[in-house]
């Protein structure tokens, strides 16, 4: 289905996305991200390789009941064991966030450090939230640029939403909307991150609903294992990066 037909279809069923989310949202628990020291190492020595997962709850952790079962460090760890190479990681997430929200308010209250990795976890609220196209290109293409302006020579690589149907906190109706919507936002952007700098992950297969927190919505720790056991595969088999330790951990 092409985007322009996607869209009209879902504004046309905005009534049934709002009777069941607010459903959805009454029985749905509220899941605070786990506390703990967003950064850490895996290995020993100088990190030759600089992470930084950078986005909304899911960058966060929320969902998982440990920091070290979050994305940053389960990322970090299998790079570690793909590489041999010191890896440091750091989380930095925003509940709710968009992506406009994240480029104004997230990354520029990041510590200065010289990442060679950023990932972004950004566009499932822009979905659900029904943030339009030329919106959503606004958001995240200043993000793109953003992110680029400040870590250089890192090299970006954006995580797209999920398939919706495979989320269990949602029933099939909501679903099929937010698909819609989350097919928009995952078009353009994987076409922001060909034409700035960065570098669209294939989108995650969702094993099953195993791999969701109590609130069938954010990943738990298995799920955050096998999301970053999928976008270190594709961080492994690029280029180096570079690795000046000038600033290292």
């Amino acid at each position: 289905m092409n985007t322009f037909l996607a869209g009209l279809i879902s504004w046309f069923l905005v009534p049934v996305a709002l009777i069941k989310g607010l459903g959805v949202r009454k029985i749905a628990p509220r899941l605070p991200p786990p506390t703990g020291r967003p950064r850490g190492r895996i290995g020993e020595g100088p990190a030759e390789i600089r992470l930084l997962v950078l986005g909304d709850s899911s960058a966060a952790g929320v969902g998982a009941e440990r920091i070290e079962d979050t994305l940053g460090p389960q990322i970090a760890a299998c790079l570690n064991a793909a590489t041999g190479k010191t890896v440091s990681w750091r989380n930095a997430g925003a509940n709710s966030a968009i992506a406009a929200q994240i480029r104004d308010h997230v990354i520029p209250n990041i510590e200065e450090r010289d990442y060679t990795h950023v990932v972004l976890t950004v566009g499932t609220n822009d979905a659900k939230n029904f943030v339009t196209r030329s919106r959503f290109k606004k958001g995240f293409g200043g993000l793109l640029y953003a992110a680029h302006a400040r870590w250089p020579e890192a090299r970006i690589y954006w995580s797209p939403v999920v398939n919706m149907r495979h989320v269990p906190a949602l029933p099939a109706s909501l679903a099929f909307v937010l698909g819609l919507r989350a097919g928009i936002i995952n078009a353009m952007g994987v076409q922001l991150c060909r034409e700035r700098y960065a570098t669209a992950v294939a989108p995650l297969r969702v094993g099953g609903p195993e791999g969701f927190a109590s609130d069938g919505f954010h990943a738990n720790a298995l799920g955050y294992r096998h999301w970053a056991a999928h976008v270190a595969q594709f961080i492994a088999d690029a280029e180096p990066a570079p690795s000046s330790l000038q600033k290292s951990e």
